[in-house]
């Protein structure tokens, strides 16, 4: 059992574990991901493998799916076009994913880039002159995401509401089915860039209310003059997260390279 958890940080020989796993992998710059569903801390351990990293004089670019986020503008021209739901970030569907491949691409060929970075709290990405500027090759790229590698349900699955969002806001489908067509249409031309993948396993989807909370509650400490969600907003907010985040929990760690257990404080089951 690990002794170190999330919030604080992963244990130091799982963060090494990781690096050598991507230090292991063939490609020039190779993009090693990690996935697993809100507040789990999966941007806590890419921090942390590129900590580590740095400290053994790699250059490594760390890239969130959430900076990937349509626009606040570009995601109200959906919710006006195809569905009200839409204008919530988070769900396939609301990410620049050509953006994503324009970026992993770049950073392969050893290209100068800028990395995006998207606002949470503003809901909205940040303006350009606070991206990230990435000169030159890079040995590493993390890539971190809630939804990484998600694949389409089957068309029949998407009939029966999962939850009251569903149900009440989304009775004839359409909105589902959006998010859906866009896992089989668009995202896997961004999961192809990716080379390896570990998934931050949670013991079930019940937990992600509790740790997003407590990820929200840390949001809002470190910027206190910003409004965030309340309880019932919150609830509300992971409903569009719900359906996806179940069908991952139920197909990624087959085709993950190695799934990391989490108990619910996020503590890794590690092998001794």
């Amino acid at each position: 059992m690990a002794t170190s958890p999330h919030p604080d940080g992963f244990p130091d020989r799982l963060v090494a574990e990781a690096l050598a796993a991507a230090r292991a992998l063939p490609a020039p710059t190779p993009v090693f991901a990690i996935a697993g569903l809100q507040g789990s801390g999966k941007s806590t351990l890419a921090a942390q493998v590129a900590a580590r990293a740095r400290s053994e004089g790699l250059r490594v670019a760390v890239l969130s799916l959430d900076d990937l986020y349509l626009t606040r503008a570009q995601r109200q021209r959906l919710a006006l076009d195809v569905h009200p739901l839409l204008a919530t970030r988070g769900p396939p569907g609301t990410h620049d994913v050509a953006r994503g491949c324009q970026v992993l691409d770049a950073l392969r060929k050893g290209e100068d880039v800028v990395l995006p970075r998207f606002d949470k709290l503003a809901d909205d990405r940040t303006r350009e002159d606070a991206w990230t500027h990435i000169m030159g090759r890079v040995d590493l790229v993390l890539f971190e995401g809630w939804c990484l590698k998600a694949a389409p349900e089957d068309e029949k699955a998407l009939a029966t509401p999962l939850n009251a969002l569903e149900r009440d806001e989304d009775a004839d489908g359409r909105w589902r089915r959006y998010c859906n067509d866009a896992l089989r249409r668009d995202y896997p031309a961004l999961w192809s860039r990716i080379d390896a993948l570990w998934f931050l396993q949670p013991p079930g989807f019940d937990i992600v209310r509790t740790w997003r909370w407590q990820q929200e509650q840390t949001l809002l400490a470190r910027d206190p003059q910003r409004t965030g969600m309340d309880r019932a907003q919150l609830d509300r907010f992971i409903q569009h997260y719900e359906r996806t985040s179940r069908h991952l929990l139920a197909t990624l760690p087959a085709m993950a390279e190695r799934v990391v257990a989490l108990d619910a404080q996020r503590r890794p089951r590690l092998p001794l």
